[in-house]
C-alpha cells in the first residue's frame, strides 16, 4: 500500500482537456449557486469596483504629490506655508483614498464570507437531505466516514471559493485590466515593462492549478480514509480494547496520516514554489521599470512623479501577485471538492415513488409475497427465489432458516428498502411499488436484531416515530415490550439519557426499547427480524403475548433462529438458500419429520443440556 501511495504522490500530472472541461463545469456550477444571493453578490461586486477605483487613484496622487513637492522645492519664491499647505492637501487626498479603499475592501470581504457561509448552509442541507433519500444499496457500498468527509471537508473547500477565489479574481482582473489601460495610455514602453510579468504569471498559475487540483483530490481521499479509520475505531472501541489492539489501531491511523501529510507537504511545496517564481517575475518587472524610467528621468524625458506613479502601481500589484498562489489553490480545491460533493448530490435515489403513486389504502390487512425473487445489486445470484406466502391481519407468520437463507432480506423487501427482481409484494391487493414510500413505511415497521438507539432520553427513543405522542401511549408501548419495569426503576425514569447507540443498555434492553418504538405506532404490518435474540425465553413469551393482545389488527411476521419464538405462529415457513423448503404450523412440521423437526429436536436436546445458551448455539 505504501509503495502504491508513494507512486501516486510522485506521479507527473499532465494537463487533460477532459479535466479542464469538468473543472469548468464544476466551478461554473458553484458560481451559479453563489449568484442566487443577488443582493449580497451585487454589494460585493460594487464594493470590489469601488475598492479598485480608489486603489487605482493612489498612484496618480502619489505621482502628482512628488512632482508638486519637487516643483515647490525648486521654486524659491513660494512661501514655506504655501508649500506645506500643498503637501498637506496631497497627503489628505492619499489618506482619504486609502481609507475608502479599506472600507470597501471590508464590505467586499464581509459579503464574500456571508455568501460563502450561506452557500455552505444550503449545500449542507441539500447533502444531508440527499443522504436521507438514497437507498440502502448506496449506503451498503460507501463508508460512513467517507460521507462525513464529503459533507464537512469538501463542503468547506466549496464555501471558501466564493471569497478566496471568485471575488478575488474579479478584484485582480479589474485592478490589472484598468491599471494596464492607465499605464499604457500614459507611457507605452513603461506600461509594457510594468506588465511584463503578467504572461508568465498567467502560464504558471494555469499549470499550478492543474497539479494542485489533482493533489487536492488525492488529499481529500486520504482524509476520507482517516475518517473511516476513526469512525470504525470509535464504533468498535470495545472490540479494540477487548483484543488489546490499541497499538495496531494507532499504527494504522499513523500510516494513513503519514500519507495525508506527504500529500499536504507536496501541495504546499508546489504552491510556495509557484508563488516564489511569480514574485520573482514581479520584481524583475519592477527592476526593468526603474532602470528604463530612471534613464528617462536623467535624460529629462520624464518627471520623477511619473516614474513614481509607475513604481507605485507595481507596488500595489505586489499583494495580488502574492495572493495569486492562494487564489490558484482555492480554484484547485474548489474543483476537486466540488466534484466529490456534487457526485453525491447528483445521485438519483434507487428507490423512489413511481409516477402517479398513491398512499397505501387501508384494507383487510393482507400481505402477500407472490413468487418473489431478489438479488443484491443485480449480480445474478438470487438471495430469494420464487418465495410466496400470505399473512393476514391478526395472524402471525414465523420464518426460520440458517444464516444466509434470505430471512432478513424478506424484512428489507417488505418495507421496500430494496426493489425485488421478480414477482410482486402486495398489501391489501396493492403492489408496494405503486404506493408512496411514506405511506408504505408508516404501515410496515421492521425491528432488527441489532437496533439503533439515539443519544436521547428513553421516552424520546420510544416516541421517535411519533414525537408528539402522549406519555400514556409511551408507557403502554413500553409495557408491551416488557421494558417498563426496568425504566421505572431508573433514577430519571423515562427521561434517562442513553449513551451513543444505546451503549448504556444491555442488548436485550435495547431490543425491547426498539420493539416499544415500533409497537407505539400500531403498524398494519410488524416485522420482528430476530429482534428478541438477546431476550430470555420468559420475557420473550410475555412480549409476544402482549403484542398479540395490543396489536390484534396487525399482520405480524416473526423471523427467528429460535423455534420457541415462532412455535405458536399460525404458519411457519422454513427457508434454505432462498427457497421455501417446508411450510405449515408447528404440529404439522413436527409430524412431517423434516428439516424443522430435526432443528426442533436439536434445540430441545441442547436446551435440556445447556439451557438457553445451548439453544441459541443450536439455533444459530
Amino acid at each position: 500500500m505504501q509503495r502504491s501511495n508513494s507512486h501516486v504522490t510522485r506521479a507527473k500530472f499532465e494537463p487533460n482537456l477532459a479535466d479542464r472541461l469538468d473543472d469548468a463545469r464544476i466551478l461554473w456550477r458553484i458560481v451559479g449557486l453563489a449568484l442566487r444571493y443577488h443582493v449580497l453578490i451585487s454589494l460585493a461586486l460594487l464594493a470590489t469596483l469601488a475598492a479598485t477605483a480608489f486603489q487605482l487613484a493612489i498612484p496618480p496622487l502619489v505621482g502628482d504629490a512628488v512632482d508638486g513637492a519637487l516643483g515647490l522645492l525648486g521654486d524659491h519664491e513660494v512661501a514655506p506655508g504655501t508649500a506645506r499647505s500643498a503637501l498637506y492637501h496631497a497627503a489628505l487626498l492619499l489618506f482619504g483614498a486609502s481609507v475608502l479603499r479599506g472600507l470597501f475592501t471590508v464590505i467586499h470581504n464581509y459579503c464574500g464570507e456571508s455568501i460563502g457561509h450561506r452557500l455552505a448552509h444550503d449545500l449542507r442541507l441539500a447533502f444531508y437531505g440527499r443522504l436521507q433519500e438514497l437507498s440502502f444499496s448506496f449506503h451498503d457500498r460507501i463508508h460512513t466516514g467517507e460521507l462525513i468527509t464529503r459533507g464537512m471537508l469538501d463542503l468547506e473547500g466549496v464555501r471558501m471559493f466564493v471569497n478566496t477565489g471568485l471575488l478575488r479574481v474579479v478584484l485582480m482582473t479589474i485592478l490589472i485590466g484598468a491599471g494596464a489601460w492607465l499605464l499604457l495610455s500614459t507611457d507605452l514602453v513603461l506600461g509594457l515593462l510594468s506588465l511584463s510579468f503578467a504572461p508568465y504569471v498567467a502560464w504558471r498559475s494555469a499549470t499550478t492549478r492543474l497539479r494542485l487540483r489533482r493533489l487536492w483530490h488525492l488529499f481529500q481521499e486520504r482524509m476520507a480514509v482517516l475518517g473511516r479509520i476513526m469512525d470504525e475505531n470509535l464504533t468498535g472501541i470495545r472490540v479494540v480494547r477487548a483484543f488489546g489492539a490499541e497499538t495496531h489501531e494507532l499504527r494504522k491511523y499513523d500510516s494513513a496520516a503519514e500519507d495525508a501529510i506527504r500529500l499536504s507537504s507536496r501541495r504546499i511545496r508546489i504552491r510556495v514554489a509557484s508563488t516564489t517564481e511569480m514574485t520573482f517575475a514581479y520584481f524583475v518587472s519592477m527592476g526593468l521599470v526603474l532602470w528604463v524610467g530612471g534613464d528617462r528621468v536623467i535624460a529629462g524625458e520624464m518627471t520623477v512623479g511619473t516614474l513614481t506613479e509607475f513604481l507605485t502601481f507595481i507596488t500595489i500589484l505586489q499583494l495580488p501577485v502574492r495572493q495569486l498562489g492562494l487564489v490558484v489553490n482555492s480554484f484547485a480545491r474548489a474543483s476537486s471538492c466540488g466534484a466529490r460533493l456534487f457526485a453525491v448530490l447528483d445521485l438519483e435515489p434507487g428507490i423512489t415513488d413511481a409516477p402517479g403513486a398513491r398512499p397505501l389504502a387501508a384494507g383487510e390487512g393482507t400481505v402477500r409475497f407472490e413468487n418473489v425473487s431478489f438479488s443484491y445489486d443485480g449480480d445474478g445470484t438470487d438471495v430469494l427465489d420464487g418465495v410466496s406466502f400470505e399473512v393476514r391481519r391478526g395472524r402471525t407468520l414465523g420464518i426460520v432458516g440458517p444464516p444466509g437463507s434470505g430471512k432478513s432480506t424478506i424484512a428489507y423487501l417488505m418495507a421496500r428498502y430494496y426493489d425485488i427482481s421478480g414477482g410482486r409484494i402486495v398489501i391489501d391487493g396493492q403492489d408496494i411499488r405503486d404506493v408512496t414510500l411514506d405511506s408504505l413505511r408508516r404501515a410496515v415497521r421492521v425491528v432488527h436484531q441489532d437496533p439503533f438507539l439515539f443519544t436521547a432520553s428513553l421516552d424520546n427513543n420510544i416516541a421517535y416515530g411519533d414525537p408528539w405522542t402522549d406519555e400514556d401511549a409511551i408507557r403502554e408501548a413500553a409495557g408491551a415490550a416488557q421494558i417498563d419495569g426496568f425504566i421505572e426503576r431508573l433514577a430519571d425514569g423515562y427521561e434517562t439519557l442513553v449513551g451513543e447507540r444505546g451503549v448504556s443498555l444491555s442488548g436485550g434492553q435495547r431490543q425491547r426499547v426498539a420493539i416499544a418504538r415500533a409497537a407505539l405506532l400500531r403498524p398494519a404490518v410488524l416485522v420482528l427480524d430476530d429482534s428478541t435474540a438477546a431476550i430470555d425465553a420468559e420475557t420473550e413469551s410475555r412480549i409476544h403475548e402482549a403484542l398479540a393482545r395490543d396489536s390484534g389488527g396487525t399482520a405480524k411476521i416473526v423471523i427467528s433462529h429460535r423455534l420457541a419464538a415462532i412455535r405458536d405462529a399460525d404458519e411457519i415457513i422454513a427457508l434454505e438458500a432462498g427457497r421455501i423448503i417446508e411450510r405449515g404450523n408447528h404440529d404439522t412440521l413436527i409430524a412431517a419429520g423434516g428439516h424443522y423437526a430435526r432443528l426442533f429436536a436439536l434445540q430441545g436436546r441442547a436446551g435440556s443440556k445447556d439451557g438457553r445458551a445451548g439453544a441459541r448455539e443450536a439455533g444459530g
